[in-house]
């Protein structure tokens, strides 16, 4: 009986222990990338000529949009606690996301202009970078990674966000590459249904007419042979 428990609460501790994978998949794609550099995050980030610490105001900026969207966009599965990791890294890192926002606002108004150009751009990237991380193909491999860096933004110390962000952005982005099971595949996704036209043209008194039938049926593989 003690070597039955004991074999039990390893299987269980065993199981605990496995990443949120399971959710989606039972083999899930690989979404482990390299942690942005500066160079590569100006680029990824619509950023250019940024400065250092500009960049690591828009790594910030940008997890927090991502994170948002997430927020948003996966509540279909509550196991991956999308809303209270989001509410949860906002009052962490209040502080942190308070000056990043300021230094976005700052890049802008020094390249678009001061006043109201610089505010407007700041206005229209935010409203780019929110687009650009919502997903609709590739949905459940972005909440699956946005879930992850989720976790670890709630655990990093204050005033790291950006060292966070600057390795999970990455992970993110690849995973709004639409992807799936790894191990099984997903044959639902190649399947597209193949209906005939309606042209008017190809139809006479509710019956579709001898040539449109045969494009039909060439179109779905579906043609008869030719009676000899």
């Amino acid at each position: 009986m003690r070597g039955t428990a004991a074999m039990l609460l390893a299987v269980v501790g065993a199981a605990g222990a496995q990443p949120a994978a399971a959710q989606f998949y039972w083999s899930p794609p690989d979404f482990s990338a390299p942690p942005l550099t500066d160079a590569t995050a100006a680029t990824a980030l619509g950023l250019p000529g940024a400065t250092a610490a500009e960049i690591r105001a828009g790594l910030v900026w940008n997890l927090r949009a991502a994170l948002n969207v997430a927020a948003l966009q996966c509540q279909f599965e509550p196991t991956l606690l999308a809303i209270s990791n989001y509410n949860a890294m906002i009052a962490h890192h209040d502080a942190e996301l308070d000056s990043a926002q300021a230094a976005v606002l700052g890049y802008f108004q020094r390249t678009a202009g001061k006043g109201r150009p610089g505010q407007a751009a700041a206005d229209q990237y935010g409203t780019r970078i929110y687009s650009g991380y919502s997903a609709v193909q590739a949905q459940r491999g972005f909440c699956q990674a946005a879930a992850a860096v989720g976790r670890d933004a709630i655990f990093a110390d204050r005033g790291t966000l950006h060292e966070v962000a600057r390795k999970g952005l990455s992970s993110i982005k690849k995973s709004l590459v639409a992807t799936g099971e790894q191990a099984y595949g997903e044959p639902g996704r190649s399947y597209s249904l193949a209906l005939p036209s309606f042209d008017p043209k190809c139809w006479k008194k509710g019956q579709m007419l001898p040539e449109c039938q045969q494009m039909w049926e060439q179109k779905t593989g579906s043609a008869r042979p030719a009676t000899p």
